[in-house]
């Protein structure tokens, strides 16, 4: 049975527990001032049974100390510094016919309730469900949705895990939302924070040692999942996170940043996590997924649990961005200086992890670990752009603004087609020129201040002017997405660019068979190009599917051997001279096929004889097969 929060038993009747050890005496105080002393059920909890039905405004006192909001308090109608209230008895209804997406299935769109639409509504985000369903998704993942100070806020600030933001809608809004998006065949992803909560309107340590100053994260003291009291607040979060699946109907987590959770248990919280969701989708029958977002690159965290590891179902794969973006840009400050350019994206594209135990000179030490078996391509999630990489660096701008917008089909392309899971940021299908900067609605004057001098040193620093200020209103609602942009133009290729690569994903098991061990990448890195030779299990007989894309502004000419002697069939091109959907590649009198690309141009062939068409082993004893100069040895 649940015991952290309000839980109604009928029309007019609600059990309240609460978590407060610390306490001896708590009365639960409601909104009309009547008090009641609550009964000790030992543990450190305190529970009353009283009428109050939904709707009720109610408080803890501790000790004659408060009154407080409840730590697990549903509903937070007045904001962060107003009571909690009893929430309704309704729970999101599933369709007996929705069992959920394996990770294999799933392509996300990331989203920001506030500022996806111009309601800044779950309802505005249900309102464009089709047009995400068009654009090829299949799950939605909503940056925090946890109740925040003010009304404008990314989600990573939240102090009520259970609330949902009630200018977002509230529970009953993401309720919605979900049974819209179920209807659609969209899985619903929602983005927790279990590593630190944020600076104003925190209750939790009131009641219980819910932080510790033991151990330090950027954000200040950690969360206590390791010392005295920490098996009540790894149940609070697991009871949290339970309460996602069962009452607003959620598919899965994305759990922000567990390197910041500190942990030297023998049982870690973060597989005891795990755990908990994979016997809530069994007892459910429903698929539920577990995402952790770490840049540790360490494979435990995608190990089953009955390897030694932690049993996520994945983990966000930094160092294919980072490749990627230096791909692209060349770019060589802070963590960029790491990677090198097209040949650590051939290394993404085949074994997931590039920075796997070599130096990593912005740490000065090695990094990471290569996996003990290659990793499923279910395990990783890849992408070009996200919120952090968006609104963290470049002062909010996106690649599309960075960038020439033809440079957004080879990263749709390298995305797509990588053979891991996809996820794209919101309107990153037809290349929304739109900013994402980071935005606050803070309260406290004092914290305000700190928060723009944060940002100026952070971000401003190196670029010598101050970033957006993050309270004022215009920052948030410059940031809004303006899908009109997806109706003509370039922007309208691009939206069909993407609807075409996924229709292949779907069409050619080579693409929709996530197996990366099975894909060859050969790169040239004077050129900025590279081919990704995707395979499928050889029981499907199932044809090789080639992707080639020149990642810079200067036209090449490849000869890659990992297609020599193959002749191919052209699936999608653009910027691949006249080539185009049906045309045929064959090898010249010397066996090479030759593949002629524009700026930014990119290819997709199916290969339909010869050497290529056929499992031909590792080339040259690595899957990634450089041209040109020899590749820089490992650091």
């Amino acid at each position: 049975m649940p015991r952290h929060g309000a839980f109604p038993l009928d029309d007019r009747w609600t059990r309240f527990s609460v978590w407060a050890p610390r306490a001896a005496r708590v009365d639960l105080v409601l909104g009309d001032g009547a008090a009641a002393a609550m009964t000790p059920a030992g543990e450190g909890y305190h529970e009353a049974v009283v009428e109050a039905p939904a709707g009720t405004r109610y408080r803890y006192r501790l000790d004659g100390r408060g009154p407080f909001a409840d730590p697990a308090s549903r509903d937070q109608p007045d904001g962060v510094h107003g009571p909690s209230a009893v929430p309704a008895r309704r729970r999101a209804e599933v369709p007996a016919r929705w069992r959920g997406l394996p990770m294999a299935a799933t392509v996300i769109c990331e989203v920001h309730a506030g500022t996806f639409s111009a309601a800044g509504t779950f309802e505005g985000v249900a309102r464009e469900l089709d047009h995400l369903a068009g654009a090829g998704y299949t799950a939605i993942e909503l940056m925090p949705v946890w109740a925040f100070p003010g009304t404008r806020n990314w989600g990573y600030d939240g102090v009520f895990p259970f609330a949902v933001h009630a200018a977002y809608g509230g529970r009953e809004g993401l309720m919605a939302l979900s049974e819209a998006a179920h209807e659609r065949g969209i899985a619903v992803v929602v983005d927790v924070v279990y590593n630190h909560f944020g600076p104003e309107g925190c209750v939790l340590e009131e009641f219980g040692p819910y932080t510790t100053d033991r151990y330090r994260t950027p954000w200040g003291r950690a969360v206590n999942v390791d010392g005295e009291g920490s098996d009540e607040v790894r149940r609070f979060f697991v009871e949290q996170a339970l309460s996602t699946v069962r009452e607003l109907g959620a598919d899965g987590l994305r759990l922000d940043a567990v390197h910041e959770i500190a942990d030297r248990t023998a049982t870690p919280f973060l597989a005891e996590l795990a755990a908990a969701l994979a016997a809530e989708s069994r007892r459910l029958g429903r698929t539920l997924t577990v995402v952790a977002e770490s840049p540790d690159n360490d494979p435990r965290l995608v190990t089953p649990a009955r390897a030694g590891g932690l049993g996520f179902d994945g983990v966000w794969n930094d160092d294919f961005h980072h490749a990627l973006r230096v791909s692209l840009t060349g770019q060589h400050d802070r963590y960029f200086g790491d990677y090198r350019g097209v040949a650590d994206l051939a290394a993404a594209c085949t074994d997931g992890f590039v920075v796997a135990g070599r130096v990593a000179p912005s740490r000065r030490r090695r990094h990471g670990a290569r996996p003990p078996q290659p990793l499923g391509g279910d395990r990783l999630v890849v992408f070009a752009q996200n919120h952090d990489q968006i609104g963290n660096g470049g002062f909010g701008r996106r690649l599309a603004d960075q960038l020439p917008i033809d440079a957004q089909f080879p990263v749709a392309a390298a995305v797509l087609c990588s053979g891991w899971v996809p996820l794209r940021f919101m309107g990153e299908e037809y290349g929304e020129t739109a900013p994402f900067h980071f935005f606050t609605d803070h309260g406290d004057a004092a914290l305000v201040e700190a928060v723009r001098q944060g940002r100026r040193l952070e971000i401003g620093a190196e670029a010598g002017f101050d970033p957006p200020d993050p309270q004022d209103p215009a920052t948030f609602d410059a940031c809004r997405p303006d899908r009109s942009l997806a109706a003509a133009g370039v922007h309208q290729e691009l939206l069909s660019w993407q609807r075409l690569l996924l229709e292949l994903r779907r069409a050619e098991p080579a693409l929709g068979t996530l197996e990366p061990e099975r894909s060859t990448c050969w790169f040239d890195q004077d050129a900025g190009a590279w081919v990704l030779v995707r395979r499928a299990d050889p029981g499907l007989g199932a044809r090789p599917v080639a992707v080639a894309a020149a990642m810079g502004d200067a036209a090449c000419m490849l000869d890659p051997p990992v297609l020599a002697g193959s002749s191919l069939c052209v699936l999608a091109a653009r910027g691949a001279g006249a080539l185009r959907p049906g045309d045929a590649l064959v090898p010249d009198a010397t066996g090479h096929v030759r593949l002629a690309l524009d700026p930014y141009g990119v290819l997709v062939a199916a290969v339909v004889a010869g050497p290529a068409a056929g499992w031909p082993g590792e080339l040259g004893g690595r899957r990634g097969v450089r041209a040109g100069a020899a590749a820089p040895p490992d650091r």
